[in-house]
């Protein structure tokens, strides 16, 4: 029911006038006249007796103005408690996903900062390749998606969150470190991959095929599932592989790894943000996005 016109109604009810009403509300007698006119003919029944100096209502009128006055005091509780939600602190659950680079070092951090900033918020990472979280996202199990490569999917939009460097890492000691090499030489290197569906993965093949080269050209023995499996092999000497330099970075500094480059090959990455088109963010959510912004370009 149109509330509009029972706040018309109900105004004329309580002025016993549509001038005095028209006043009250601060439009013309005439747009008054017609929200009654309209409610009266979507009910089918008369609710106020015009034929006197006052405007009185029927009895149908009376029942109506009681239960109208219900509903508008029902509407101005629902949008006082709406507008209170989109104010003060943030609450409620924040259930997001992320691939295995961004989630091995820089998104637990966040996540844990802003929880401690927010206390009434939960937080639920689930972690996962690229392609799965980029499907859950699509399916709506997700709210958001955190992941190192934009792949395509009608059902998901995409948007920058923060940069990040793919790197070859090697053990110290090996023939590889603080060099910079050739591609001839990387062919020639066992190499370890993580999984098929990993965005490291991915942005190494484009960078690759960039140059002219395939995967499958160069020597890999290694593929495995998680970045943490990836890089106990490169230090246990199993052979060299392409990595976060965030996910690294400890390893780099206490001499566990060592880095290495490669001639002409770029790999810089895009981390980007998945939400299911269509979908408006919850409030929680909109506070992650914006504090994990100021806190990943700081």
């Amino acid at each position: 029911m149109d509330t509009r016109q029972l706040a018309a109604f109900c105004t004329v009810v309580e002025r016993r006038s549509f001038s005095q009403a028209a006043d009250r509300l601060g439009v013309t007698q005439p747009a008054v006249s017609l929200q009654v006119r309209s409610l009266e003919k979507r009910l089918g029944t008369q609710l106020l007796d015009r034929s006197g100096r006052r405007v009185e209502p029927t009895e149908a009128g009376w029942q109506l103005y009681r239960g109208a006055q219900r509903m508008l005091a029902l509407e101005d509780q629902l949008l006082a408690d709406v507008a209170s939600s989109s104010q003060g602190a943030i609450a409620g659950d924040l259930v997001l996903g992320a691939s295995t680079g961004p989630a091995a070092v820089a998104v637990p951090v966040v996540l844990g900062e802003f929880q401690r900033q927010n206390p009434e918020t939960r937080v639920f990472l689930t972690v996962s390749d690229t392609h799965s979280i980029v499907e859950r996202v699509a399916a709506r199990d997700l709210e958001l998606g955190i992941v190192g490569a934009a792949r395509r999917h009608r059902g998901v939009r995409f948007e920058p969150f923060f940069s990040d460097e793919v790197i070859l890492v090697c053990p110290p000691g090996h023939r590889f470190a603080g060099r910079s090499v050739t591609l001839a030489e990387l062919r020639a290197e066992q190499l370890i991959l993580m999984q098929d569906g990993a965005g490291v993965r991915q942005i190494v093949e484009d960078a690759l095929r960039r140059q002219g080269v395939k995967l499958r050209d160069l020597d890999v023995r290694l593929e495995l599932g998680l970045q943490e499996s990836v890089r106990r092999a490169v230090e246990a000497g199993y052979g060299v592989t392409f990595i976060s330099r965030t996910a690294v970075e400890a390893e780099l500094d206490a001499g566990r790894l060592a880095e290495a480059r490669v001639e002409g090959l770029e790999a810089t990455r895009e981390i980007s943000l998945a939400s299911a088109t269509g979908r408006a963010r919850t409030r929680v959510a909109e506070g992650f996005v914006e504090f994990a912004r100021e806190r990943l370009s700081s």
